[in-house]
């Protein structure tokens, strides 16, 4: 086990190779790295590349999507760190796909052990699923991993150019390195002589770099723990930042697709002829469950995709969501239990006052508000793909393989995206833009969803419901029997993915067991209901739907026995972090303090390792329910650009808001009920309560931050809901039970 952890943890680092004219550093957890994605040609070494100089100036690559979530603008400024790079001279790519670019933190909270689990044991298991990581070789954005993954091979990567631009002057000016110092982009001799890092970089492709440079000291640090302002921020506030759909390129064409709305289900047949004569339609493809349309412009090919008549296959799932409910319902047995996820003691033997109750949740869509679309040019057995996607290298061979070539043969850019959410992990939009492209060969084409096609075809969150038992004995919980039920994500993703994926869905309970109380009986089951429509990864996956159900069901108990809903929490935490977030949010919001005619709500959840508490509060107004204030608190371990993860935590808590009041994707006779934002409504700016962000820093392993703040939202608000009204919702959307303005 000892040999496990050290391999696990132990950085290599690789090297340099010269790259037109310039040349890349890069480092590697074990001793073979994968090829170099960038460089190609005579005399170029394979390396894994984050940093490249060339003439013109220093570009940091990154290895992670830009979906505003500003994760380029923290990686980079990891590498510029080290590197001593001023800020305003940082230039930042993403990585083409790649192997070498893998994500090596994906897999770590996928081990039996909770996060609030610090032990030799828990933390070897960890850091060997790095082992497993670099072999699957995913290049992959989400699960709050990006600053997991790049915080120590970023900062490496900059230590290493450094210490080979060093040695490259050293050499040149006939000096020891040890008196050689680096500032603002040069390499700087004791007599003042400066050199750019740019006049140095092919030079240093020869060096022999040290095992391991050393890192800098937090109490070095120039950029690291201060809020910078974001790489992307003016390309995208002038309108310059490039999409997918800005692209453009001579001859260019557009398309859209239009899909069995039962979803995954065949096309019988179709009638394209009054599409054909409408103007500008140039031709009509038939796909797979489906067709695109190519036109002179995108609305020309929405306008005739709707004029074409189709002779849909019915949906092989159950018709209806009351349908599909009832479905869940009945999945709460003995041959459907998934995984018993945590059990201590013996919840069957409690003898305190009992407490029951039933919660659920609807599907919901990601809606992005930039919809599914790639632009694609497939000409003499090659496929160029530009697309924002979390996942570059499952989009790349997807597109490959649905066209008959090679991945080597597709060239794929990964743009920037008006979101993601999970949404672009799937591969759906490259697919089906290489399949366009090839039927119209040598021709670019950018093929776009409309919004209802992008909202009826999305890859939802699941339907799902969560039983509570308990007992209640001196104000504390004595037991706690926590059982949630769901159609399995990673299911429906392995079919999507042909891949042989078995044993229990860690999703289905996710956002429950690991959460830090110490009831005496305690114990979370997860039950796995039949497959129903695709799901996919939504933001914060199994915390969202788990979040609310036992959150709620703790509020409800801290009313049953009569104590302070925030010091009920408190009094039965194991874990000083979390206990410290509901303390800073109690203070934020003035928690005891009275305030006529509003009332608050809180809310407690760990996901993806981070404590996060919220509190809401809530008035009633002339025109409904207002949202009169929000605050919300986390330990990120270890905060990079305080500013990012402030905005990071505010979106999510938006985000969570908007599913919780109206969020709900609907089925009836097997399709989907809700089309676009006038019926999946998020909350207008006016809606939006002032919300205030503190960010604590235990020192515990640093976090990413995408998504932890979204699992509170629900809760806090149904929670201040019963509050300020005395009705408790333990159903959502909350817009069915109460009005708001």
């Amino acid at each position: 086990m000892g040999r496990i952890k050290t391999i696990a943890r132990r950085t290599f680092l690789i090297g340099s190779a010269a790259i037109l004219g310039g040349v890349a550093f890069g480092t590697w957890r074990y001793k073979t790295p994968y090829a170099n994605p960038l460089v190609s040609g005579d005399g170029i070494g394979a390396i894994t590349p984050y940093v490249l100089i060339d003439p013109s100036g220093v570009t940091i690559v990154t290895p992670r999507a830009e979906m505003g979530q500003g994760i380029q603008s923290t990686l980079a400024a990891l590498v510029a760190e080290e590197l001593d790079l001023p800020w305003d001279e940082v230039r930042v790519m993403h990585g083409p796909p790649a192997k070498a670019y893998y994500n090596g933190a994906m897999l770590e909270d996928g081990v039996p052990f909770a996060p609030t689990d610090q032990s030799w044991a828990a933390e070897t298991m960890r850091h060997a699923m790095a082992i497993p990581a670099k072999f699957l070789a995913i290049q992959l954005t989400g699960g709050s991993t990006s600053i997991p993954d790049g915080y120590e091979k970023m900062r490496a990567a900059g230590a290493v150019a450094r210490a080979a631009l060093i040695a490259a002057a050293a050499d040149r000016l006939g000096l020891d390195a040890a008196q050689l110092t680096t500032d603002a982009g040069a390499v700087v001799a004791p007599d003042g002589t400066r050199l750019a890092y740019t006049e140095l970089a092919e030079a240093a492709a020869a060096v022999d770099l040290p095992d391991t440079p050393p890192l800098k000291p937090r109490s070095e640090w120039k950029l690291l723990g201060k809020s910078l302002p974001r790489v992307d921020m003016v390309a995208k506030s002038t309108g310059t930042a490039s999409f997918a759909g800005d692209i453009r390129l001579p001859g260019m064409k557009f398309a859209t697709v239009k899909m069995n709305p039962a979803l995954g289900a065949a096309m019988n047949g179709f009638d394209d002829s009054a599409a054909l004569a409408m103007p500008g339609v140039e031709k009509v493809i038939a796909l797979a469950g489906g067709v695109a349309v190519v036109a002179a412009t995108t609305w020309h090919a929405i306008q005739a995709a709707e004029a074409i008549s189709f002779d849909w296959a019915p949906a092989s799932y159950p018709a209806s969501s009351a349908e599909m409910r009832a479905q869940i319902a009945a999945s709460f047995t003995a041959e459907t239990l998934d995984a018993t996820m945590r059990d201590e003691g013996d919840v069957t033997t409690a003898t305190g006052e009992a407490f029951e109750a039933e919660y659920d949740v609807p599907h919901l869509a990601h809606a992005t508000m930039e919809p599914m679309q790639a632009t694609a040019q497939f000409k003499d057995g090659k496929l160029t793909l530009w697309v924002g996607t979390q996942a570059p290298g499952l989009a790349r061979d997807f597109a490959a393989k649905a066209v008959g070539i090679e991945a080597e043969a597709v060239e794929l850019h990964t743009t920037v995206m008006g979101g993601g959410f999970g949404r672009r992990a799937e591969v759906d939009a490259s697919v089906l833009a290489a399949q366009v492209a090839k039927a119209m060969e040598g021709t670019p084409v950018l093929v776009t969803w409309s919004r209802e096609e992008d909202m009826s075809h999305d890859m939802y969150r699941p339907m799902a419901i969560g039983r509570i038992k308990a007992t209640v004995k001196d104000g504390r919980v004595e037991s706690f029997d926590f059982a949630t039920a769901s159609p399995s994500i990673m299911e429906t993703l392995a079919e999507r993915a042909n891949l042989p994926l078995a044993g229990p869905d860690a999703t289905i309970a996710q956002g429950a067991w690991e959460q830090p109380y110490a009831f005496p009986q305690y114990r979370v089951a997860a039950y796995r209901a039949p497959k129903t429509v695709p799901l996919g990864f939504w933001r914060s996956v199994g915390a969202s739907v788990n979040g609310f159900f036992h959150d709620c069901a703790m509020d409800e108990l801290a009313h049953l026995t009569g104590v302070d809903p925030l010091a009920f929490r408190l009094n039965q935490m194991s874990h000083d972090p979390s206990r410290k977030v509901l303390e800073a949010v109690a203070e934020m919001s003035n928690w005891n303090s009275p305030r006529p005619g509003r009332s608050l709500g809180v809310a407690f959840c760990l996901s993806f390792g981070v404590p996060t508490a919220e509190v809401i509060e809530v008035e009633n107004s002339p025109e409904g329910i207002r949202l009169t204030g929000a605050w919300a608190a986390v330990d990120v371990g270890l905060a990079l650009d305080p500013k990012n993860i402030e905005a990071q935590v505010t979106g999510a808590m938006v985000y969570g808001l908007t599913a919780a009041i109206r969020g709900e994707i609907g089925f009836e006779d097997g399709k989907v009920v809700q089309q676009n934002f006038w019926d999946y409504e998020p909350l207008r700016a006016s809606q939006v309560p002032d919300i205030q962000v503190r960010i604590l820093e235990s020192g515990g392993p640093i976090r990413g931050i995408g998504e932890p703040g979204t699992p509170p939202a629900a809760p806090a608000l149904a929670n201040a809901l019963f509050a300020l009204t005395g009705t408790r919702a333990r159903s959502l959307p909350l817009a069915k039970s109460f009005s708001f303005a």
